[in-house]
This record gives C-alpha cells, sequence and structure tokens, in this order.
C-alpha cells in the first residue's frame, strides 16, 4: 500500500519547539563574524523539520501507534508544505523507510490523520535526539554532500486555506497559463486582512526557499505589527529574522532612490526630472503651481549636472530649487516637502543591498499613514525596485512555470492609489516578464479604480473580505453581474466572517453551465 504523503497536518506547536535545533544549526553553520556584506545564513523551516524527520526514521528503535496517537495536530489546519516530501524526488524514500519502521503495526497508510501523526512523531523523535549536540555533530558529518539541488522551477500554488467545501483553496501565481502575478486584497479593519497577508507571505516563502529559485519580498508594514519584537514568532514564519527589518528612523534606508545617468543623455534626465517632480508635488496634498512644479523639475536637472550624472539627493534638490526663488528665504509647498525629506534623511547616499536579492520588511508605524514622509518612502521604494528591475534579465521559463524572483506586499495601499503613481504602474506593466508579484492591500473595494489605473482589470486574484461599505459599481465591474446575480454576490460579501473571503470564479461561465460566479474561502489561520 502507498504511503499518503500529501497534505499532511503539522503537529501543534511543532514551529515553537524546533527553533531550539533551528539556532543550534545556524550558529554551526555561520562564522563568529560575517564579512561585510554577507547575512548569516538563515535554516528554512522545512529543512529543519526534515532533519528531524531523516533523523527520526533513521534510529531503529520498537514503533508503537501509543506515542504517535497522543500527538495534537495543529487547531489552524496548519500543513505541510507540498514540496516537502516531493524535494530531490525523496518520496519514494520516506515512504519506505516510513513503512520499514512500522512494518510489524497493523498501519491504514492511506489514513490522512493516521500519517499525519506518524511522521511527527518521528519529527519529534528525531527533535529529540538531534539536540543532544554529540548527536548533531555525528549526524551532520555523516550526511551526504553528494545531492544537488533540484533545477525545477517551484510551483507556486499558494494554498490559502478551504473552500466551503472543504477543497483546498489554492492561488495558482506561476503557471505558464497565468496572465500576471497581482493579488489584490480588499478588508476592512478585523477582517482578517493581516492574517491573510501573512498567510500569502508564508506560502511564497515555504513553496521556494529550498528551491534554487527562492522567491524574495518587501513588506511596507504600517501599522509596525510585523517589525514589532512581539510577534518575532511571525518572521520564522517567512524563514527570515530580525536582520530583515529597516526601521528609517533609527537608520536611512540602504540605498539611493535616486537613478544613476552616468554618461546618459540629459533628455533621459530631462524626461526622470518632469516624473519626479510630478510625484513630489503629488504626495502632498497642497496645491502646487504650474510653475513650482516647473521649477522643481528644472531644479532635479541642475541637481543632476552637478553630479555629473550620478544620484542626487533631496538636500541638493532643495538647494537648487531655492536658488530660483524670488524670495529663497519664503518657504512655499514644494520646499515644505523637501524640508521634510532632507530633515527625516530617508535614505543613503549609496546602495549597500540589493532590494530583489534580499527579504525586507520597512517599519512604517512611526509616520503618519497619509503623510509626506510615509509616501515618499513607498513611492521611491518602488522606484528603486523599478531601476533594478530594468537591469534583470527575464525570468526563467519551463514547460509549466514561470520563475517568481520577488514579490511586493503594499498594505494600506489606498494611500498610494489617488495620484498618478507611475512607478507602480509601470512595476505592473513589466512585473511578468522579470518575475514580480504584487500583492496590494486596502480597505474598501472601490480604492483599486481610479481616473489614472484600474488595478481590478490588472489583476490575477481580487480577494475581496468583510467591507465597511460595498460599491455596486466597483461589483459589477469585477464580477460581471447584475439583477439577482448582483444581490446575491452583495448580501455575500456583507455576511463575511473574520477570516472569510469571495474570489471570482469562471468555471461556470468556461462550461458554458449557469450558476455562481464566485467561491467563498475560509482563511488558514496563521497569526
Amino acid at each position: 500500500m502507498e504511503v499518503l504523503l500529501d497534505n499532511l497536518r503539522q503537529a501543534e506547536g511543532i514551529i515553537e519547539d524546533i527553533t531550539p535545533l533551528k539556532s543550534i544549526l545556524e550558529t554551526k553553520f555561520n562564522l563568529s563574524q560575517q564579512a561585510d556584506g554577507n547575512n548569516p545564513y538563515t535554516f528554512p523551516l522545512n529543512k529543519v523539520l526534515r532533519l528531524c524527520l531523516i533523523a527520526g526514521l533513521n534510529l531503529q528503535e520498537k514503533r508503537n501507534l501509543v506515542d504517535a496517537e497522543k500527538i495534537p495536530l495543529s487547531k489552524n489546519n496548519q500543513h505541510l508544505v507540498a514540496t516537502f516530501f516531493t524535494k530531490d524526488n525523496l518520496k519514494p524514500f520516506f515512504s519506505s523507510l516510513l513503512k520499514l519502521r512500522y512494518d510489524a503495526l497493523n498501519v491504514d497508510w492511506r489514513d490522512y490523520t493516521v500519517v499525519s501523526r506518524i511522521v511527527a512523531s518521528e519529527m519529534y523523535r528525531g527533535l529529540h535526539y538531534l539536540l543532544d549536540e554529540s548527536n548533531l555533530d555525528s549526524f551532520l558529518y555523516a550526511a551526504s554532500d553528494k545531492k544537488h539541488a533540484s533545477s525545477t522551477i517551484p510551483a507556486l500554488e499558494l494554498l490559502i486555506g478551504e473552500y466551503s467545501d472543504s477543497v483546498e483553496a489554492k492561488l495558482n501565481i506561476n503557471g505558464r497559463s497565468v496572465t500576471n502575478a497581482q493579488v489584490l486584497v480588499a478588508g476592512t479593519t478585523g477582517s482578517g486582512k493581516t492574517n491573510l497577508l501573512a498567510v500569502l507571505i508564508e506560502q511564497f516563502r515555504s513553496l521556494s526557499i529550498e528551491t534554487p529559485y527562492p522567491v524574495n519580498f518587501l513588506l511596507f508594514d504600517y501599522k509596525g505589527e510585523f517589525s514589532d519584537p512581539a510577534n518575532n514568532n511571525w518572521l520564522s514564519l517567512f524563514e527570515v529574522n530580525r536582520s530583515c527589518i529597516l526601521d528609517p528612523v533609527q537608520k536611512p534606508l540602504p540605498f539611493t532612490p535616486f537613478k544613476d545617468f552616468f554618461g546618459h543623455p540629459l533628455n533621459e534626465i530631462n524626461l526622470y526630472s518632469t516624473e519626479m517632480a510630478n510625484a513630489l508635488c503629488a504626495i502632498d496634498n497642497a496645491s502646487i503651481s504650474a510653475n513650482m512644479s516647473n521649477r522643481l523639475s528644472e531644479a532635479i536637472v541642475d541637481a543632476y549636472k552637478k553630479t555629473n550624472g550620478r544620484p542626487i539627493s533631496f538636500s541638493l534638490m532643495l538647494q537648487f530649487y531655492q536658488s530660483k526663488m524670488a524670495k529663497p528665504d519664503k518657504d512655499d509647498s514644494v520646499t515644505s516637502v523637501l524640508k521634510q525629506l532632507v530633515r527625516n534623511n530617508l535614505f543613503a547616499t549609496e546602495d549597500t543591498v540589493n532590494l530583489v536579492d534580499e527579504c525586507f520588511i520597512i517599519k512604517m508605524d512611526a509616520f503618519p499613514k497619509d503623510g509626506v514622509i510615509a509616501k515618499a518612502i513607498v513611492y521611491f521604494v518602488i522606484s528603486k525596485l523599478n531601476i533594478i528591475y530594468e537591469s534583470l534579465e527575464k525570468q526563467i521559463v519551463n514547460d509549466d512555470y514561470v520563475q517568481i524572483r520577488h514579490f511586493t506586499v503594499i498594505d494600506e495601499a489606498h494611500y498610494m492609489l489617488d495620484f498618478d503613481n507611475h512607478p507602480l504602474r509601470n512595476l505592473i506593466a513589466v512585473g511578468r516578464n522579470k518575475g514580480l508579484s504584487i500583492i496590494l492591500a486596502t480597505q474598501n473595494m472601490d480604492s483599486f479604480k481610479s481616473k489614472h489605473f484600474d488595478f481590478y482589470a490588472n489583476a490575477q486574484y481580487p480577494l475581496i473580505m468583510k467591507q465597511q461599505s460595498i460599491n455596486d459599481s466597483v461589483i459589477k465591474d469585477l464580477f460581471g453581474v447584475s439583477g439577482k446575480d448582483f444581490q446575491d454576490i452583495k448580501s455575500e460579501i456583507a455576511g463575511l466572517q473574520k477570516g472569510e473571503l469571495i474570489i471570482k470564479d469562471n468555471t461556470m461561465a468556461l462550461l458554458g453551465i449557469s450558476g455562481k460566479n464566485y467561491k467563498k474561502i475560509k482563511v488558514t489561520h496563521l497569526i
């Protein structure tokens, strides 16, 4: 009988239980002092769990089912990731070892719950064995070094919860048939939006971290929840630690947000200066005249002339802007914005990190969400991502999947959608060919459609949670419904509970059958 090794549940609390072993492994594998620019290696949780399972199955102890039956499974229905047993084609190996160790017992290897508990029992057996440092050393030194990582692009089918019929709810992010990788989340306070974002991040990371194509992320943490030391256990779910947190209050963000035009023609700087001037004017709610905007654009060009095309700074921009004013000592709306940016010292003058090659959480809770500084941070970081993506090769593609390199998570995204945000629109437009995904989260559905851009039309997965107010026109546009179908969807949204969402479903339409064109999902409870 084949051992069922798909969709197994984790043991309750096992992530916390393996943390001491994870710390020991990281201590052994990292140098006491890292070279500049090199971060310590972080052991993926899946790798530690797999190590425990292999160590447990390696022990020739007599087994019984009583020990396994005592192990509680995850109350929140947390599963082992799909690649846990398939990595390096190890599924037959695990299946054979399980049947060998439990050969004397009558085990139903097709029983999902039984197998979940047996696997968990073996993980704990290995964990207890490896926590003895002498055992750990002998085990590690005996491990084979002949295996090579698979070159297969990971299938990013994000398991976010269950449909009402208990069927797994997955989002296929990188299949060849998927037109883009953008995810929209709309949910009011208390809808479970933060947990959903955590589930999406955890799935992206856990499905890719052990492959040659890990997916990194950048999260704008408006509320400070993800960067709160009290929530450090969240970081381990994303296969990162506190070194990924960037706090611009404590230290400038470790890169310059401005383009390097050294050796480029002046007309490129002119176009960039106009875009940058428009953005700086747009992120402030004050009224700015055309003359002020033109003056700012000219100041940006002059700043680049001063640096011979190298990246400029806000202070240099301010200096040249004031030099063009009739009364340099009298502030206007532009100088007010620039002085705030100079005073807050948000960015470094050169790059010491690559935003795509690592994972970062930018702590934003010190700034008003709708204020100039918060908007400037998001705008210029997204602009920097554009600059990086311009220099990247197209992503790797095989017969089934395309590579995803990186995803950006913008919570409270409505603050960045109420003006013509060119870098964000551009990132969405070019992202598919470069391996980019964007997750935009906001409180109301209508935030995603404005006179500047229709984000719904460019999103693969709009995920609708509990709404404070329901915009009828957005529902009609998004789901293409009217009459009774419209009323049904509106009623469904109004009745959503915390942790529930609806998603558009085209299955019936494709089959030519009348019926609901949406499905409800109960999101996995992760944090």
